[in-house]
């Protein structure tokens, strides 16, 4: 499930975004990419307060929706969009069982050992830079 973001950018600042299906929940990053990955943790924590609190979850409007939308044009004002995707951690681990090249495997073993974390930390955030570059 991807949520439209707006992307500002203002002379001498960092991109700053947010998101109209959810007011409140911004973040920014130095380039439009990190601002982008730094919106979609943003979001996921946004989201995780909004259900412990029992808040419904609004589903993503499209982009059309958004454009039509008279009650945030001026939030629009010179924003350029992103589609950021709702990862929602749900706080339990799930065992799956996959399969992986040999040499692939050895390579993720050796690069989370580099890094000081385990396989599945290394594979669930190798996953979730893919989700959100996509």
């Amino acid at each position: 499930m991807r949520y439209v973001a707006f992307i500002h950018k203002d002379p001498g600042s960092v991109y700053g975004v947010s998101f109209p299906d959810f007011p409140g929940c911004i973040s920014a990053g130095d380039t439009a990419d990190e601002a982008v990955e730094q919106a979609a943790e943003a979001l996921s924590g946004h989201v995780a307060m909004m259900a412990a609190d029992g808040d419904a979850i609004p589903a993503p409007r499209s982009l059309e929706e958004i454009l039509a939308d008279p009650a945030i044009e001026e939030e629009r004002e010179g924003a350029s969009f992103a589609f950021v995707p709702l990862i929602r951690e749900q706080g339990a681990k799930v065992p799956v069982n996959i399969s992986l090249d040999a040499g692939l495997l050895e390579s993720i073993d050796e690069a989370a050992r580099k890094r000081g974390i385990t396989r599945s930390a290394f594979l669930a955030s190798a996953a979730r830079k893919e989700i959100v570059a996509a």
